[in-house]
């Protein structure tokens, strides 16, 4: 699993003055809005006891512990411990990563990584959400989210492979009869993403969409479909589909759980059928590939994507998957890959939790001893004294 990248963990009106666990990459993260509306993500680990953050309650900006009632700031800093007494400072160390929040396509995005803001990689450009429907633009939108029994990689692989719509989609939009993946070249725009567009030949349409044309002639001799599918690091995909009547367009943000645990939310953007009438059959229509793609991608083995190019067969229309396994690679020689020096490991019976170091830890040097929770990401060259409590 990747770090130092933004991910998407939830739907933007879902996150309010309400504290909530989101999970991603095996880190719980508490999460939610201030009074003014302002988003923040930190973890949700007290370094007093272990308790949940995203368990208590919001009191001014402050998140406050739900078991000793410490305070916490949007930045991770404790302000109040009610156990003290009048004129006892609060430790240094009584703090929790914070990470970087922002909003935007309907999301709330969070910065899993400690690395400064200008060494990140930018977040990525969705365009069709400048042209809403809402907006007045071209797209109606819709929404949903879809809980897998699979790894992450393993989904992202199959949102952009082209060859597998016409057995496992049979009927729906894959063609059994037409299976050829024409030869196409990789669209790069950016060392952060990867596209390929090919025709491909759809079955004749069935149901609302078999009364767009009454010419059963014209049905069964659909012309070719142009079609785009790719990645997007480090864990969305995009799928542009240029129909005779519009543009449908997807992105699934595949949100790691943990290694063989998925939640994909999705959007899904419509330049036919806008009404408010249609939003039920889109849901539908896109709930039934998801359940297609599950029934098949759950059960794959093994259940992490190898990193040996050698150890899975590739031919020519892997092309795309290929990109994401040698870009991925990359990015696993630079040290971004989540590994177990992430978690904190509990004793009898195991239980554990995982900690990414924050952008903090580095930007402020000076709080070298002030971590509780170690983390993979930040190494201190100032040794501390484990386990006595602070003045």
């Amino acid at each position: 699993m990747l770090k130092n990248f933004w991910y998407a963990v939830e739907f933007a009106d879902r996150v309010t003055t309400k504290p909530a666990r989101v999970t991603v990459l095996g880190q719980h993260l508490a999460l939610y809005r201030t009074p003014k509306g302002r988003p923040v993500a930190l973890s949700d680990l007290c370094v007093h006891r272990g308790a949940a953050l995203s368990g208590g309650t919001v009191k001014g900006d402050c998140i406050v512990c739900p078991y000793h009632g410490w305070e916490y700031e949007p930045d991770g800093q404790c302000t109040k411990i009610p156990a003290n007494l009048p004129g006892r400072a609060i430790p240094r160390k009584a703090r929790v990563d914070s990470y970087p929040v922002q909003e935007k396509y309907g999301f709330v995005w969070v910065f899993l990584g400690d690395l400064p803001e200008e060494e990140r990689p930018p977040m990525p450009v969705w365009p069709e959400f400048e042209e809403l429907k809402e907006n007045g633009g071209r797209f109606r939108v819709v929404q949903g989210e879809f809980l897998w029994k699979a790894n992450y990689e393993r989904i992202l692989e199959n949102g952009c492979d082209i060859a597998h719509a016409p057995f496992v989609h049979a009927g729906a939009f894959g063609n059994p009869e037409r299976p050829e993946v024409e030869e196409y070249e990789l669209d790069q725009p950016d060392e952060w993403s990867a596209f390929a567009t090919v025709n491909l030949h759809p079955p004749a349409p069935s149901g609302l969409w078999s009364f767009f044309k009454r010419d059963k002639t014209k049905l069964a001799n659909r012309p070719p479909v142009k079609t785009s599918a790719g990645w997007m690091l480090p864990n969305m995909i995009k799928l542009h589909v240029r129909l005779p009547i519009g543009e449908l367009v997807i992105y699934d943000t595949n949100i790691p759980i943990d290694e063989t645990t998925t939640l994909v939310k999705w959007v899904a953007l419509r330049t036919f059928f806008t009404g408010k009438w249609a939003d039920k059959n889109a849901i539908e229509r896109t709930m039934k590939i998801f359940y297609q793609d599950a029934e098949v991608v759950n059960k794959v083995r093994p259940e992490l994507l190898p990193f040996d190019l050698g150890a899975e067969l590739h031919i020519r229309s892997d092309l795309i998957a290929v990109a994401y396994r040698r870009r991925r690679q990359e990015l696993a020689d630079k040290g971004w890959m989540l590994t177990d020096d992430d978690k904190i490991m509990g004793d009898v019976p195991r239980r554990e939790a995982t900690v990414i170091a924050s952008p903090a830890r580095r930007e402020n040097p000076e709080l070298a001893r002030a971590w509780v929770h170690k983390a993979h990401g930040y190494h201190p060259q100032v040794k501390d004294v484990e386990g006595e409590p602070e003045s």
